[in-house]
């Protein structure tokens, strides 16, 4: 279990005077289930989540796995980042099986595990290509791997495939979906994006947050069994789900355009 403890995060700007970037954040993630955080630009997302990573402490409040409070980064979690990330000297397959070799695997084993993650994400033959040599869909499947590899216990990705063209966004999204179906309930998946698509079509259940400061206004659980393929995508239940996440953020994105004190 993931707990999100009244999580407030406050920073303090040029000036002085103190922002907060979140506020009273609290709620659960059970084992195995694929989390999507959504809404508007300045909510707190990424922040969120690189509490969880450990590379930022809250201000106020906590997160727990499994009962324990996270203070610091750790093997039972894994990053993939919207930039790629590898290593430019090392080949595809030496990128995949990085954090093993930092965990103390053995050459020949991560090489072999490295190898079968490379095949899940339909890279089997680009095993000794350098990663200037593919593409950036390639690459970010090469981060995937990466993180899937070390069998992490919390998989946390931010904007995965932000930078990457609308056609191998939408294949990679699918082809995340297919190894979540395959595999998913061995881990849990925290996923960052502000696509409402995506969110629905990848994810167990969304938390919709809310911006000045950032909060959890809903976690609204997505009633779409796995596997996921294209079908679902051209259902009028999916069409109408994304329709009342976006009217939900539309809505909040008229009311932080407010200025303080003024009626809606």
């Amino acid at each position: 279990m993931l707990k999100f403890n009244n999580v407030s995060v406050t920073f303090a700007k040029r000036d002085g005077q103190p922002f907060t970037a979140l506020d009273d954040v609290s709620f659960e993630i059970p084992d195995g289930d694929f989390v999507a955080l959504i809404g508007p630009s300045g909510c707190g997302k990424t922040t969120l989540l690189k509490i969880v990573a450990g590379l930022q402490k809250a201000t106020t409040g906590s997160i727990e796995i499994d009962g324990k409070q996270v203070t610091s980064p750790g093997p039972d979690r894994a990053l993939v980042f919207q930039n790629f990330v590898l290593l430019p000297w090392y080949d595809v397959v030496t990128n995949i099986a990085f954090g093993l070799e930092a965990r103390g695997v053995g050459k020949a084993e991560r090489l072999k595990r490295a190898g079968a993650e490379l095949s899940k994400v339909g890279l089997a033959g680009f095993e000794h290509h350098l990663p200037h040599e593919l593409s950036g869909g390639m690459q970010q499947r090469v981060g995937i791997a990466r993180a899937l590899v070390v069998e992490p216990q919390t998989i946390l990705m931010d904007e995965p495939f932000g930078a990457l063209d609308a056609l191998t966004r939408r294949v990679m999204q699918r082809d995340l979906a297919a190894i979540w179906s395959e595999e998913g309930n061995d881990r849990t998946a925290v996923f960052v994006t502000h696509s409402m698509q995506e969110a629905v079509f990848l994810a167990d259940r969304i938390v919709l947050m809310n911006t000045r400061p950032g909060r959890v206004e809903e976690v609204i659980e997505v009633p779409f069994a796995r596997p996921r393929g294209d079908a679902i995508t051209r259902s009028s239940e999916y069409r109408d789900f994304v329709d009342y996440l976006s009217s939900r953020l539309e809505t909040m994105q008229r009311s932080d355009m407010q200025p303080t004190g003024a009626s809606a």
